[in-house]
């Protein structure tokens, strides 16, 4: 299996890439250029922000929620307009979005981390119908927010810890009991960075500075993984008309190869990924 090159503009900081169900469009963003990106139709399109944006989820055909250093924003991809939906830390100019997915049951979970990865600086947070609330604090660098296909599990991690937690969900979504650890890295030294789950329940993760993306199953076996030509692997997501490319965003920051900060797609006829889920914002 060769990964291809998706899209060839270079990301400083590639991040929060999400297929869009309903647009069969890829999203992504380089948040260090405060730009969302997209290929429509083949041709390379982008909308810059006046601050970091970070993560997205989508409500229907025609609009995003958007987390950025200050705000969930409901965000027009047909207009470019973004309306406020609530604060994030817009009083702290130390922190600023970072990973973020919806999960099953209509809700959006944003983490934060310092702007210069200041420690314990972060916090996860879920927005669910109008209401955002914190769930995990004290987190340096938010990463691996992703669900269980049947809603029953969040995923999440620090970085820094080299962990990747799971918590029970109840049916509305809400975190159950005391997050334990799925699968610890730090042995092999890799750093857990973005996330996804497939239709099967196995948990693909990014490991920053190893070309890859590994994947696990539901009890934390290692399966296999998935190398790129980029070094700093930041998140994965499943898409395509039948979700069986999967995506993978890269950061170009501190380096010089000629792949880095690009964005890659392979094509894996043996897995299914789940369509991203809507986010209920009432």
């Amino acid at each position: 299996m060769t990964s291809t090159v998706f899209d060839n503009r270079v990301c400083t900081l590639g991040e929060g890439p999400l297929w869009h169900p309903e647009r069969q469009q890829l999203y992504w963003f380089d948040i260090l250029s405060r730009q969302l990106l997209t290929l429509e139709n083949g041709v390379e399109k982008s909308w810059t922000f006046d601050e970091y944006v970070s993560a997205a989820a989508w409500v229907d055909e025609d609009t995003l929620v958007v987390a950025s250093a200050t705000a969930l924003y409901r965000f027009d991809l047909r207009s470019g307009e973004k309306k406020v939906l609530c604060a994030l830390e817009a009083d702290n100019d130390v922190t600023r979005s970072n990973d973020g997915r919806a999960d099953p049951q209509g809700g959006f979970w944003i983490g934060t981390m310092g702007i210069n990865a200041e420690d314990k600086a972060g916090a996860i947070y879920r927005f669910y119908k109008g209401e955002l609330r914190k769930l995990f604090a004290d987190i340096t660098i938010s990463n691996s927010i992703c669900f269980s296909p049947d809603g029953s599990l969040a995923y999440y991690c620090d970085t820094t810890t080299h962990k990747i937690m799971k918590v029970g969900l109840d049916q509305d979504g809400w975190p159950l009991g005391t997050p334990e650890v799925f699968v610890d890295l730090g042995e092999d030294g890799f750093n857990p960075d973005g996330s996804v789950v497939d239709a099967a329940g196995n948990l693909w993760n990014a490991q920053w500075g190893a070309h890859r993306v590994a994947c696990y199953s539901p009890s934390g076996e290692f399966l296999r993984e998935v190398k790129f030509a980029a070094e700093q692997i930041s998140c994965p997501a499943f898409g395509g008309p039948d979700l069986t490319t999967l995506f993978a965003t890269s950061a170009a920051a501190e380096l010089s190869g000629e792949n880095e900060g690009k964005t890659f797609a392979i094509k894996l006829d043996d897995v299914t990924g789940q369509a991203e889920h809507a986010v209920l914002l009432d």
